[in-house]
């Protein structure tokens, strides 16, 4: 059975990502990024955003050891994004401003160019920080898919998400010179 994954938020996220839509395999499992042709996880380690390399059936995990959060703009699985219709990306827009505002995490990591362009209708999307943000005090941070689909070599999206490792170790800093606890893992 296909069904929508849940969404791992907490209010103490120190970031959280964003998918397109579940795949049938994470739908049918219930994890995110569980097709074994996605490099989420891989991406994860070898960027250095995790200290080992975790497993979709531990994606909840990472909320309590990193503060990593989890959600898609559309939460229908499908075979590709291609299958989502304009009127579930508007309602997933609206959604995820809401979850946005409401968990004001410090950090949002956009898994794909997609994403953030059906969030915003901006074009053109360079890799990175993204001005201005969607929720003020949140710095929105655009990255390559990790599906297997993507043709850019993995050695350079995994220096994207190295640039997203040293923006979450500043978040983090700032959060602990405010006497703000966020993990255990920190």
């Amino acid at each position: 059975m296909r069904n929508a994954i849940p969404d791992h938020l907490s209010e103490h996220m120190n970031l959280l990502f964003v998918g397109f839509n579940p795949s049938l395999r994470s739908g049918e499992s219930g994890h995110h990024y569980a097709n074994p042709h996605n490099r989420f996880w891989k991406l994860l380690h070898e960027s250095g955003l995790t200290e080992r390399r975790y497993h979709p059936d531990q994606d909840s995990e990472l909320l309590t050891d990193y503060g990593y959060g989890f959600t898609n703009i559309v939460a229908r699985p499908t075979r590709t994004a291609a299958e989502i219709t304009k009127q579930e990306y508007r309602e997933g827009a609206r959604l995820l401003r809401q979850k946005l505002s409401h968990y004001r995490p410090p950090l949002v990591c956009y898994v794909g160019k997609g994403v953030y362009e059906q969030l915003t209708d901006r074009r053109p999307i360079p890799w990175g920080v993204q001005e201005p943000s969607i929720v003020p005090g949140v710095t929105d941070f655009v990255a390559p898919s990790s599906s297997g689909l993507v043709r850019m070599p993995l050695a350079e999206i995994t220096e994207i998400y190295r640039e997203l490792r040293q923006l979450v170790a500043a978040a983090r800093h700032e959060r602990d010179d405010a006497g703000e606890l966020t993990s255990s893992k920190e």
